[in-house]
């Protein structure tokens, strides 16, 4: 009689549900996936990007229930039914992009572009906080998201421009 083969048996997983971008997900994951990987490698969404990987960048900060947070140090289990938003979901359906997006285009605030998506979610939740004022503020508030290229003044820029017009797009 021929015997089948035992199939390897594969680590525990966890199911969660989350809901990224606006769509719910169910998703079995090891208990170890971070955020990011799970962003990243389960769902393909790419426009997070992996910096340090010890959340000293922020190049990973994405929206969590409105919240910045450092995906890398996030473990995905974690965060069971909380709502992800990354760069992504940031533009409207018809393709029109946050007005953080565009001040950011508007006032070339990226060089490389490596950082962008991170300081974008962070700069958004940094307005929705409302700590911020004044440039100083600014600066201090967003010191959590490193750019190597030093694009920090058009950064700042691009926060107080849609910190001016009330987070609506400009004419």
């Amino acid at each position: 009689m021929p015997t089948q083969a035992t199939p390897q048996a594969e680590p525990d997983r966890v199911t969660i549900t989350l809901t990224v971008n606006g769509k719910p997900r169910s998703l079995a994951l090891e208990p170890w996936t971070t955020l990011l990987d799970l962003l990243r490698e389960e769902l393909g969404l790419t426009g997070t990007k992996k910096g340090c990987d010890h959340g000293q960048c922020g190049a990973c900060t994405v929206l969590l229930d409105g919240r910045r947070v450092n995906s890398c140090l996030a473990l995905a289990v974690m965060q069971d039914g909380a709502s992800v938003t990354t760069i992504e979901g940031l533009a409207a359906a018809d393709g029109t992009l946050h007005p953080m997006q565009t001040a950011f285009i508007e006032q070339d605030a990226f060089q490389c572009g490596y950082c962008t998506p991170g300081q974008i979610c962070s700069a958004i939740a940094l307005l929705e906080e409302d700590h911020a004022q004044n440039p100083d503020e600014i600066r201090e508030l967003m010191s959590g998201n490193i750019c190597r290229c030093g694009a920090y003044p058009n950064i700042v820029a691009a926060i107080e421009q849609v910190m001016a017009s009330g987070g609506e797009p400009a004419p």
